[in-house]
């Protein structure tokens, strides 16, 4: 977690380009984005935010994710894993989250597979993190111009998290996913926060 005097400095300071003037969307970038996420819960719950954007933009998400938790018991798929269709129903007709029934299902599905995952010797975490040998890779881009949409990695991230029951988690949403949680770091190397995102 970034500190309060670096945040102060940051807003000062060279931020990725993509992050641009929305307070909430610097505080994402400032606190979050890149920093390497381990927590099984929470690395689930990322995935289907990222899942639930595709199509949409980040911002639109990250602005209803309070609503999402509210909606989606907190994201703990052990609770999640138990939705019936009253429950599919119910999110269907909620204006605060991204109203997809397809996503909604995968979300579901995506619980019960992650209980199943947790039940086996590796769990989710280390699943996710074994594709890239359990450590945040280092990129240095100079610009955002640079960076992949996609990577051999993320094809087979996706590829695997499919054969699983997956879905809504093609190679473009799995990069994105790896950037989030700092499986890579993709902060510019003017940025800020570039130093800082992988300790």
């Amino acid at each position: 977690m970034v500190s309060l005097s670096e945040a102060q400095e940051g807003a000062q300071l060279t931020r990725c380009a993509w992050v641009g003037d929305d307070p909430l969307y610097q505080a994402y970038h400032d606190e979050e984005w890149g920093v390497p996420l381990y927590d099984d819960r929470g690395l689930y719950e990322l995935l289907m935010l990222e899942s639930f954007q595709a199509g949409l933009s980040w911002i639109t998400i990250l602005r209803k994710r309070e609503a999402f938790r509210e909606a989606f018991a907190g994201f703990q798929p052990e609770r999640i894993a138990g939705f019936t269709d009253k429950d599919v129903a119910r999110l269907l007709a909620d204006p605060g989250i991204v109203r997809h029934r397809g996503k909604i299902e995968a979300t579901i599905a995506g619980a019960r597979i992650w209980c199943t995952m947790m039940s086996e010797a590796n769990g989710f975490s280390r699943f996710l993190w074994s594709f890239v040998d359990g450590a945040p890779k280092r990129n240095s881009w100079r610009s955002m111009a640079e960076v992949p949409a996609s990577t051999p990695t993320s094809e087979a991230m996706s590829k695997a998290l499919k054969t699983k029951g997956f879905r809504f988690c093609g190679p473009t949403i799995c990069y994105a996913f790896m950037q989030a949680s700092g499986m890579v770091n993709d902060h510019t190397i003017d940025c800020f926060r570039y130093n800082a995102a992988s300790k």
